[in-house]
């Protein structure tokens, strides 16, 4: 009798993970037989898991049964429940120093190296926006730009973006989701993949640009510049003067030129969407190898979504470079039980119905592999939404689950690329850093290569989680050095900067 392919993760584990669709009768190896049809990437169960013994993946719980669950059993929400219990968070138990690459071995890429000496890998024009009743504005003069074909006289600028949002007043100008916008919009202006930024305000807005610009210590010049509607006389004025400054703008950013650059000038944003059960087991922990071979390099990688690393950031804690860096992660998952309990919420609301049509049970779960993505390299800090990241190295920022405004933060934060693994699919681009898609498993690589940059289904087939990374590490300074990932060929982007809202609407 034909044997399933399963996969055991762990020796602890208590489960086994389908690595096909599974009939009902199927021999599972052991002695042990498929007790009803399972889904590919789902879970059955290795042996007699008793009532409220915790189920075990990777060697960790990821929930409780909440009736016996037979031997080949499927194992999903209809027997598994969250519950509360203790993490030990053992800080800096295993932090180990990161074996960085001698320098002259070290790899390269072409970027563009701006005067304040960060390197960025595009080089587009932003037009942000104050508020939302500048949204419009901000498209027409964009739209105006491209309509009129000038961009082809300037090879070097990669675009004009019009980066928009829903937010900007009715909100408490000296409250938590003031100061989370004007960091994110002061993280755009100076992402080093922006070459230069007109800002647009209506005038009589709660996110005043005045009070922004004297924050930071902003002049304009030939690289920014803003405009306010109400001071202009209206939509049309600001229309033409916008087109008027961006014209200025474009001969001044069509000068910077690629030019040979470290790979420790990278700042790479990781991210996961449309998560599956074989996220976990191929592109995050492939990802996370890439992230090691950045770091060794020197480089940056962004660790974020706070809500999916729940029930794993005792992982975190362990490979924190100090106590105060393990004690500041706990501290924002603490802030968002809290965060959530007062909007009547629960932290395992984050599983999607697509999360778990992909064979995710819990977000301990789906956490345990969203993990993966940060590699085993030591954790060196912790950051909150859209704060600058300063520190290289494996570290942390403070964001919601949701992926655009996830993204959103660590481009924020100075992201210069971002990888993006996907195993239902995800179709996610992000201006001005380009996004490189890795999918979890191969049918959905071979369903969607439109929008795929990287298989790592093979990882079920042989490859190995080295060689992935390796492959993963690759792309990424081919795509920093110019090469345009699949999101970017399809135009992905202007519609994916999606701010943190923090706070009542009011």
């Amino acid at each position: 009798m034909a044997v399933a392919r399963t996969l055991t993760l762990n020796p602890q584990d208590n489960l086994l993970v389908a690595l096909e669709t599974i009939e009902a009768g199927t021999a599972l190896g052991g002695g042990i037989t498929a007790t009803q049809r399972v889904p590919r990437g789902h879970k059955l169960a290795a042996r007699m898991i008793a009532e409220g013994e915790p189920v075990l993946k990777f060697g960790q719980i990821i929930g409780f049964a909440t009736a016996a669950i037979p031997a080949g059993a499927w194992i999903h929400e209809h027997n598994v429940a969250m519950r509360d219990f203790t993490r030990d968070y053992a800080f800096c138990e295993n932090y180990q120093p990161t074996q960085m690459v001698p320098e002259h071995r070290r790899a390269t890429f072409e970027g563009y190296r701006r005067a304040n000496g960060k390197v960025g890998t595009r080089n587009y024009i932003g037009i942000l926006t104050s508020v939302n009743c500048s949204a419009s504005v901000a498209n027409f003069i964009a739209k105006e730009i491209e309509r009129s074909g000038i961009l082809e006289d300037f090879p070097n600028v990669d675009g004009v973006i019009p980066l928009v949002h829903g937010g900007g007043c009715a909100l408490d100008v000296k409250g938590e989701g003031y100061e989370v916008l004007k960091r994110t919009q002061w993280g755009y202006a100076t992402n080093p993949n922006m070459g230069a930024v007109l800002m647009v305000g209506l005038g009589c807005e709660g996110f005043q640009i005045p009070r922004w610009k004297e924050a930071y210590r902003i002049e304009e010049g030939e690289t920014f510049r803003s405009l306010v509607i109400q001071e202009v006389g209206g939509t049309k004025k600001t229309v033409m003067k916008g087109v008027e400054a961006i014209r200025e703008m474009l001969p001044v950013v069509n000068r910077a030129q690629r030019s040979t650059q470290p790979a420790s000038e990278l700042v790479l944003a990781l991210q996961c969407g449309g998560s599956d059960g074989y996220s976990g087991i191929t592109a995050n922990p492939a990802l996370g190898a890439a992230v090691d071979l950045l770091v060794a390099e020197g480089g940056t990688g962004i660790l974020s979504e706070t809500p999916e690393i729940y029930g794993a950031e005792h992982l975190l804690t362990r490979r924190a470079a100090s106590r105060e860096v393990g004690e500041k992660l706990v501290a924002r998952i603490q802030w968002w039980e809290d965060y959530t309990a007062r909007n009547r919420m629960e932290m395992n609301n984050n599983p999607s119905p697509g999360n778990k049509a992909g064979g995710l049970t819990t977000i301990l779960e789906k956490s345990l592999g969203a993990a993966a993505k940060g590699g085993n390299t030591a954790l060196t800090a912790v950051y909150e939404y859209a704060e600058p990241v300063n520190e290289k190295g494996f570290v942390f920022m403070d964001t919601p689950g949701y992926d655009p405004v996830a993204a959103t933060g660590q481009v924020a934060g100075g992201a210069n690329i971002l990888c993006f693994t996907t195993g239902r699919g995800s179709a996610y681009g992000c201006k001005p850093t380009p996004s490189i898609k890795l999918a979890t498993n191969t049918p959905i690589y071979e369903k969607m290569l439109d929008d795929m940059d990287i298989n790592c289904g093979d990882i079920l087939d042989g490859i190995s989680i080295e060689a992935k990374g390796k492959e993963i590490f690759d792309v990424i300074l081919r795509v920093a050095s110019g090469e345009r990932s699949k999101s970017e060929q399809l135009g992905y982007g202007d519609a994916e900067f999606v701010p943190w809202t923090i706070g009542a609407t009011m």
